[in-house]
This record gives C-alpha cells, structure tokens and sequence, in this order.
C-alpha cells in the first residue's frame, strides 16, 4: 500500500469515526432523534418502465425483453441486490472504522435465485421473490483472517438492507384516496 492510500484509508476511517461519534452524541441522550424517514416516489412510464425519485436522485427501472421491458434500466431485482451490496460496502466501511480494524477496499459480488413462476402466478407454491441470495465479500487490507471475521460478523448484525432480506419487516400495502 503507498502513501497516498495509507493517508486516503486513515482519513476516511478517520471521517467515519466522526460521524459515528456526532450521532452517538446527538441520539444518546434523545433516542427518537436515531428515527428517520426515507421516501421514494415513482410513475410508470412507457411499457414497463418506472420512474422513481429517491431524495435528491432521479432512477430509471426496466424489465429485461423477456419480462416484457425494454433493458433500458436495471430491473427491481437487480437495484434490490444493488442495494444489499452498497449496503454491505458502506456497513464493513463503517464496523472497520468503528471496530480499528485497518480496510484498505471492499468489494463484493451478489447473486439471487429467482423463479418467474412465482411473479407470472403459474405456480402459487413458488414464492415470488429470491429463493435464496448469495454475498461473497472480498476484503483487502493487512488484518488477519480473524479479525476480518469479525469485521463479517458485525457487519452480518448491522447492515440494514441485509436485515431488510433476512428479516420479516412489517409492509402495508393501500390504494391512495
């Protein structure tokens, strides 16, 4: 590792650090101050086409040909699976910092298991979401191959869109009036 990176990885740990730290200090004493709202609106558009607005982000959603799209945007799944991997980035970045265990990158590869049978209803014992996801994690740096288990393991425990597929979250579902 060069200089340079050393400086880039301790400044971004660095910066990590104190974020955990401000929002220690802000949620600790006023825990209703750790909620947040997160929104997402979105039209369809031509074919099968969504357009969403997530914050300040404008994104395009599309089915593959053979699902009826166009592939002009990455379909559900795939921003789903998008999602757990940042996620997982984002969370190892910031459990390493939080943890002091020295993380030079991170990268991951993410695959889901999808039967069709389930979405197209030609089997209603087929669920309609991922049958199963598989997360390889590949991280560089010079800690041991335990501390990076450990890294692993807490991140496994706070990674919210991990959470958000391994566990059952409450959704509801309503026509606007």
């Amino acid at each position: 590792m060069t200089s340079t990176e050393t400086t880039s990885t301790d400044t971004r740990d660095d910066a990590l650090r104190a974020v955990i730290a401000a929002t220690e200090a802000a949620v600790t004493d006023s825990p209703d101050r750790a909620l947040a709202l997160f929104r997402t609106t979105g039209t369809g558009g031509a074919g099968v086409v969504s357009d969403i607005r997530a914050g300040r982000h404008d994104l395009r959603v599309d089915e593959p040909p053979a699902l009826g799209g166009q592939g002009a945007a990455p379909n559900p799944v795939e921003y789903a699976l998008a999602a757990l991997l940042s996620c997982q980035v984002v969370t190892y970045r910031f459990w390493a910092a939080k943890l002091g265990i020295p993380l030079d990158d991170v990268s991951a590869t993410i695959e889901g298991d999808l039967d069709v049978r389930g979405f197209f209803g030609f089997d209603d014992a087929v669920r309609p979401g991922f049958g199963e996801v598989r997360v390889v994690v590949d991280l560089q740096g010079p800690a041991t191959r335990e501390r990076y288990e450990e890294l692993r393991a807490a991140v496994d425990e706070h990674c919210p869109v991990l959470d958000l597929f391994s566990r059952p979250t409450p959704v509801t579902t309503r026509l606007a009036d």
